[in-house]
């Protein structure tokens, strides 16, 4: 069932978007090993999707507006870890 469209601010213009839902996904996580033997671990969790209507990029792709957040996590040696 198509979502309502929403209008949207884009480029100081008001524009009309349609949400889209995510029927796949596949977040990853992107590991950083430091100097120090810590593991950095980030992924980047997309929110929430509008494509934007009648509007196109360079190479003829519709236009889509994404929300997303970056999510981490570190892992310490344990000589580096604060006793608990």
């Amino acid at each position: 069932m198509p979502k309502d469209k929403v209008t949207i601010k884009l480029g100081g213009r008001q524009v009309e978007a349609a949400p889209m839902d995510v029927n796949q996904s596949s977040e990853r996580w992107n590991e950083y090993l430091l100097e120090d033997g810590s593991v950095v671990k980030m992924k980047l969790v997309l929110k929430k999707v509008l494509k934007v209507e009648n509007q196109y990029d360079a190479e003829g792709n519709p236009l889509y507006i994404m929300q997303s957040t970056n999510v981490s996590a570190v892992t310490s040696p344990k000589h580096l870890r604060k006793p608990i």
